[in-house]
């Protein structure tokens, strides 16, 4: 029998989801909109109505606010309608296989209630008025109400007659045809079946299987395919390129080793016995010493990845399995580490961009903003993992293709940070069952999203789970504590395929397939073997242990099975009910893709100086930089993040006197014993891409490093990650932009003396589509590069924030600035393009980073903050309205190289290795003593007035603002988020 317990607000009560629907419609400019709406739950069983209505009425329904209504769904009766009208009746439920956290949930509940409950369903239901324009109400269940990847629209009553999906799958073996095709039905192949491989590899695939002797079946192609993919092999940055530049020709076989890896390497060489890399580039993410000796090190590892192309298609999902695909990074990292924070950092279009000017295909930016940040949120939140650092970055070229960076940090002892497999050890897979969501993830995110994406692509979105990943971690830990594995790592991009056969490279690797638990019956083997099905972990566990592991996953009512073993055979074996489905070499598998050299060009783009006002007043520039979206306030992201959660937090990402300031970086301190503490921060900035690239990539890694240094980080302890996000690199010119940000960003990182300890890149970010006219357009990303950097303060206990403290103290700029205005927010606010990018000077930069360290480590510094989006004046601007306190400021005697600078380029100027601290008046001596020999001026003090007032080389006021004004404008830009 299946019941729909139906829910709605009770009479007088507001109908929020009603009331959130319609303002998105009427922002859509739609003529229809929702009246009303209830949820409601489906539930399947031998159950009579008057078990629904004593047991699951009560579990569901929250009586003081709602009211339930108990229907047999497959009734002729009609229901009720909402007390405000008739109307028409649109159901929202998941397509069949996607899973449905809430349903599942429900469920659990109900069989501890002893409801016999065999399937339950969650619905979200609407009604409109009737005679709606059918247009108009397409509109609203496609762009309003669901999401085509994910969800489906039923119209009227529903009659259901049963919840079960599937049915069982009757084996056939599938041999693709590959010998007999040419070039164009390869090509056809590679398209339609979603592989995703260019013809070159097609053919190398082809001719492997030729000298076999035989046709490949559809689980070998899939497996090349997964191993070959962009996502998973890097392909493009870490193959051979003929890159041509400014400076000449440059042959690269393997670009990313000979530049991010080379840096790390140098690096590593040059600290000799101090080494304190534990695990770089070799493992999910890396690791490096955090505290202790011998027995007891502590090492400390952290990741960032992308989950962009979901994202695009299904916001709140690719979201919610980017932040769960990357905790399950450093869970898969050694022998397994646990995970202490998370970082994200976004990319969106304007959330105010016109709804008829999106493109066929494209979600609205506000509906993706919306969307990326719940799926953030309820992962880590629910995973009991605080968010404590991150960053959003707008601009109308993200509009097809968003991006969203996520990342976690995670804490392993040392002996736990090395794993190998051997032959023998069983493959276990512990976590959530197998199903349809998520095949072809990895393919899909190798090629560019067009208007179709939603269609072809939806079974490319997973559904996160974080109670069945927190309770994965927890049995993790305990058999890692137990010694119970040699080797573990995580079910990512591929699936099964990727995670089996990384592990068992060396080895080779016998999978039984029809082992696999399953959400539903009908899966085929090669569905099961590619699924990116999340909360999946597979181990490597010695015979001896598999009876134990099995029984503590069991006992934690986490999901195991053995599917099979690592051999010693070199060779990837999958069968399924005895018939053998995949039989191939691992070293063609991981060694035989064919090596195309990419052609790369780069040349600097042609610079116009910026046209500045010529005007003395530069207040309103300065609250219109502040009320820009990349500089405003994000307190509606962070407020919903949780940031107490394990209790480690010490700097926390909103700080002041009402913690509504912007801080620069997180701190947290792992070890309750110990004051030690980790400092985590990023830099980014597409905008100088436009510029030089080159450019970008050393003022990321510049602003990664002055971020943490500027809460008490350590800068010879400071690790970095980069995240390279770029458009179609087929293109010798998008490839060659990508070489010189790669190339700066190795001299710059060896200069500073900051590893590369882990990284990953997302290639063809574009968008395309037929506009009106029937021409083919493509919006490709700017060129992103993310930085994220982990700092080691010694001592989180003077770690500092950047809200200033106490009338009297006095102000010190440190670092020289420069007349770099080029890609700033003054020229954004200015709507004006041009000008020089902001460079480093790689000799000065460690000095002023070791003399800040220095001088915050000795307790000299009250408040400190970068100098980064704004220049000058937004940092005294936000330092002052953070701590409630005025300030005043002159430019007379900014450190300036020699060059004298105008009063714009001293107020907005974005150069890079700045920082703006606050100090006692009678400790003013000794920081001076500490900074002796870098660029700084005491350029002000605080005041206990509340204003900020800027004074030129004449003493006049060039900005003189109230601190409820500086405020108000960076607080305005997203106050109705």
């Amino acid at each position: 029998m299946l019941w729909e317990v139906e829910i709605r607000p009770a009479a007088g009560r507001r109908d929020a989801e009603a009331e959130r629907a319609a303002e998105l419609a009427r922002g859509l400019g739609l003529s229809v909109e929702p009246t009303a709406s209830a949820r409601s739950f489906l539930i399947e069983g031998d159950l009579t109505r008057e078990q629904i209505e004593r047991d699951a009425v009560p579990l569901l329904c929250d009586s003081v606010i709602e009211t339930a209504e108990v229907t047999a769904c497959n009734a002729e009766a009609p229901r009720s309608a909402p007390a405000i009208g008739d109307g028409e009746l649109l159901n929202v439920l998941f397509l069949p296989g996607v899973t449905d956290n809430v349903a599942r949930s429900a469920k659990g509940a109900l069989q501890r209630l002893n409801v016999p409950a065999t399937n339950v369903a969650s619905v979200r239901k609407y009604w409109v008025a009737p005679g709606a324009d059918p247009a108009a109400l397409d509109r609203l269940c496609r762009r309003v109400l669901a999401n085509d990847s994910i969800e489906h629209v039923v119209r009227g009553q529903l009659t259901l007659d049963t919840l079960a999906l599937g049915k069982p799958y009757r084996f056939e073996k599938i041999v693709v045809p590959l010998r007999g095709m040419d070039d164009e039905a390869m090509l056809r192949l590679s398209k339609e079946g979603q592989l995703s491989l260019s013809l070159a590899e097609m053919q190398t695939v082809r001719d492997h299987f030729a000298e076999v002797g035989r046709d490949p079946t559809d689980c070998e192609l899939e497996s090349v395919a997964q191993t070959w993919s962009e996502h998973c092999s890097h392909k493009t940055l870490a193959g051979p390129i003929r890159y041509e530049g400014p400076d000449g020709t440059v042959e690269f076989g393997n670009m990313l080793k000979e530049t991010i890896f080379a840096a790390t390497v140098a690096i590593r060489a040059n600290l000799g016995d101090d080494d304190w890399c534990r695990s770089v580039f070799s493992d999910n993410a890396g690791v490096v010493h955090f505290e202790g000796e011998g027995d007891d090190e502590q090492c400390v590892c952290i990741k960032v990845e992308t989950h962009n192309h979901p994202s695009a298609i299904e916001p709140y999902g690719g979201a919610n399995t980017g932040i769960g695909g990357v905790i399950r990074d450093p869970l898969g990292t050694g022998l397994g580490a646990k995970p202490l924070c998370s970082t994200d950092v976004f990319c969106f279009a304007s959330p105010t961009t016109p709804a008829d000017s999106l493109p066929p295909g494209v979600l609205h930016p506000a509906t993706v903003m919306s969307g990326v940040v719940a799926g953030v949120r309820d992962y880590g939140n629910r995973m009991g993992i605080p968010t404590v650092n991150g960053a959003v970055c707008f601009d109308d070229r993200y509009l097809g293709n968003p991006l969203v960076f996520c990342g976690n940090v995670a804490l392993i002892p040392a002996d736990k940070v090395a794993k190998k497999v051997s032959p023998g050890d069983r493959i276990v897979a512990l976590g959530g069952a197998t199903g349809r969501d998520g095949i072809h993830g990895a393919t899909f995110s190798s090629v560019d999203l067009h208007e179709e994406s939603e269609s072809v692509s939806g079974g490319a979105v997973q559904i996160g789970d974080a109670v069945t990943e927190k309770m994965v971690a927890d049995v993790l830990l305990q058999a890692r504590d137990r010694g119970l594995y040699s080797a573990v790592t995580d079910c990512g991009a591929g699936g099964f395929s990727s995670a089996v056969g990384e592990m068992g490279e060396e080895t080779g690797a016998e999978v039984h397939l029809d082992r696999a638990p399953l959400k539903y019956p009908g899966l085929s083997p090669m569905e099961i073997w590619i699924s990116e099905a999340q909360e999946r972990m597979v181990f490597a566990v010695p015979p001896e242990n598999v009876a134990a592991f099995v029984a503590l996953a069991e006992s934690e009512g986490v999901g195991v099975a053995e599917l099979g073993e690592f051999t010693g055979t070199g060779r990837l074996v999958l069968k399924y009910e005895g018939h053998t489905v995949a039989d191939m070499a691992m070293a063609f598998l991981h060694d035989g893709r064919p090596h195309i050299v990419r052609a790369a060009t780069y040349a600097p783009a042609t610079v116009e100086p910026l046209a500045l006002p010529d005007k003395s007043d530069w207040t309103d520039e300065l609250l219109a930089i502040l009320a820009a979206p990349n500089v405003a306030s994000k307190e509606f992201i962070i407020r919903q993040y949780d940031q107490e959660v394990q209790a480690h937090s010490v700097v926390k990402p909103l700080v002041g006197e009402a913690e509504d300031g912007p801080g620069d970086a997180a701190v947290i301190r792992p070890l309750h014993a110990s004051n030690r503490g980790l400092a985590v921060g990023c830099g980014i900035n597409p905008r100088l891409g436009d510029l030089d690239t080159a450019r970008m990539a050393e003022s990321a890694l510049d602003e990664a490093v002055r971020n943490v240094v500027a809460v008490g980080a350590d800068p010879s302890r400071i690790a970095v990650l980069d995240n390279f996000c770029w458009g179609n690199t087929e293109r010798p010119e998008t490839l060659g932009s990508l070489v010189r940000s790669a190339v700066a960003l190795q001299d710059y990182a060896v200069a500073l003396g900051t590893p590369f300890v882990s990284g990953k890149d997302s290639l063809y970010n574009e968008f395309a589509y037929s506009d009106e006219s029937g021409e083919r357009q493509t919006v490709a990303i700017p060129p992103t590069l993310l930085v994220t950097a982990m700092g080691q303060v010694p001592d989180s206990g003077r770690a500092v924030t950047m809200d200033l403290k106490q009338a009297g103290n006095a102000l010190y700029l440190v670092g020289e600035t420069r007349d770099e205005l080029g890609g700033s927010h003054l020229g954004l606010v200015l709507f004006q393009t041009g000008g020089t990018p902001p460079t480093v000077d790689a000799e000065a930069a460690p000095a002023v980073f070791a003399a800040v360290h220095r001088a915050i480590a000795e307790g000299c510094v009250r408040a400190c903050h970068d100098l980064s989006e704004g220049g000058l004046a937004v940092a005294a601007a936000e330092m002052a309205f953070a701590g409630a306190l005025g300030a005043e400021l002159s430019v007379e005697h900014v450190p300036d190289g020699g060059d004298r600078l105008s009063d714009a380029a001293a107020l907005f100027s974005e150069s890079n290795t700045r920082f703006l601290l606050e100090a006692p008046a009678e400790l003013t001596a000794t920081l001076e003593r500490h900074l002796t020999g870098v660029p700084y001026v005491k350029i002000g003090s605080v005041t206990d007035g509340d204003r900020l007032v800027i004074r030129g080389s004449d003493g006049s006021p060039l900005i003189d603002a109230s601190l409820a004004d500086l405020k108000a404008a960076w607080q305005s830009t997203f106050a109705g988020y």
